[in-house]
């Protein structure tokens, strides 16, 4: 429950958060390159008073506040990467009520709502309940990131985890279960040559269409939702060149763990069926997210319901639960209690004409406080 003078401190920052939002949005962040957001995020944390804080071997950067070497901690994060590969400024605009740039609501307007709150702590110097609490913006949500930053926070409070809560997406949509996936990058090599002296010997760019149009066959198992797709191709040399190389990005994911394994046998039975063909095929794991695990019922029930109960509270709906690949993944493949929720409301994520509603920043903030506060005293 959020009382008057934090309700009051919020109103006050709203221009703040507006400001900081248009800023950060700018800063290109591609996954596995977060180091411009890192560094900015780590020193405007300092700027506000905040201790300890630091960047690890991941790009994270992490904001513990009482949190011992051994005691039980909840994490929240919101992740600082974009899908877009852009190393200059990303172009944003404000118009119509919205800002507008890619990425400005995957995720960084939830990472503004949670260094508000990381900034309001500092400044009031609040101790934590119970446990410690990590703030983190984390490194690697997107795409081939494969989850790095919240690998690498698990890890360093392996044990500890009791919650874990990412400020990801918006509006009423909550994610509490995992999606998995299997991400691999797939290249064919042939012998090529000449496209008119050498015709008749084998293109790699027709067996690896081959491949694909075999791969589209694929009946998915009926538990759960499974799907699969072919992202990316590429190859070849020249008009007048039989293709040498070529290769894809394919991945399959599924909320049952034992679908992802049939999807599994299949690809790999149709990846040997082409080797026998005598070409050369590779395959390489290029990203693996797991499923939900044995996650004790009666405390993430407890968590689902203190976010509905947040939701309903500032934006007046109650939480969507769904299924999504998200950092929980990880948490809660490990058993451990875990959310996905959001503080903007925005659409076309992950197109370049990506945009959040101006007007839903206030009631994202007060989602954010609510949910990081209720952990201090």
């Amino acid at each position: 429950m959020l009382d008057a003078s934090v309700l009051n401190a919020i109103e006050n920052c709203r221009q703040e958060a507006f400001d900081l939002l248009v800023e950060l949005a700018q800063i290109p962040a591609p996954s596995n390159h977060e180091e411009k957001r890192a560094a900015f995020c780590k020193e405007w944390l300092i700027r506000q008073g905040a201790q300890g804080v630091y960047v690890d071997e991941a790009l994270n950067v992490v904001y513990p506040i009482g949190c011992t070497e051994d005691n039980p901690v909840v994490i929240f994060v919101a992740h600082s990467d974009v899908v877009f590969p852009d190393t200059d400024p990303l172009p944003l605009k404000i118009e119509d009520g919205r800002i507008y740039c890619p990425g400005v609501g995957d995720d960084t307007a939830n990472a503004v709502a949670l260094l508000m709150a990381a900034k309001y702590i500092a400044n009031q110097q609040l101790a934590p309940k119970k446990m410690g609490v990590v703030l983190c913006i984390n490194s690697g949500e997107e795409g081939l990131g494969n989850l790095k930053g919240t690998r690498k926070l698990m890890e360093t409070y392996a044990g500890r985890v009791q919650e874990f809560i990412a400020f990801d997406a918006g509006g009423c949509s909550v994610t509490n279960k995992a999606v998995g996936s299997h991400r691999y990058r797939i290249e064919i090599d042939t012998e090529g040559g000449h496209s008119y002296g050498a015709f008749g010997n084998r293109n790699a760019i027709a067996y690896l269409a081959s491949l694909i149009d075999t791969l589209y066959t694929v009946k998915v198992p009926e538990k759960g939702k499974t799907t699969y797709n072919v992202g990316t191709i590429s190859g070849g040399t020249s008009v007048n060149t039989i293709a040498q190389h070529a290769e894809m990005l394919y991945e399959y994911r599924s909320d049952e763990k034992e679908a992802l394994e049939v999807m599994e046998k299949h690809l790999m039975a149709a990846l040997e069926f082409y080797r026998a063909k005598g070409v050369q095929v590779k395959s390489t794991l290029v990203g693996n997210r797991p499923c939900s695990g044995n996650v004790d019922q009666a405390r993430q029930e407890a968590l689902e319901s203190r976010v509905s109960s947040v939701l309903m509270k500032h934006i007046g709906q109650p939480a969507s639960f769904k299924s999504g690949s998200t950092d929980c993944n990880i948490p809660l493949s490990q058993g451990i209690p875990a959310v996905s929720m959001g503080c903007k409301v925005g659409g076309k994520a992950h197109t370049r004409e990506e945009y959040v509603e101006i007007d839903s920043l206030l009631p994202g903030l007060k989602i954010a406080f609510d949910m990081v506060l209720s952990y201090f005293a």
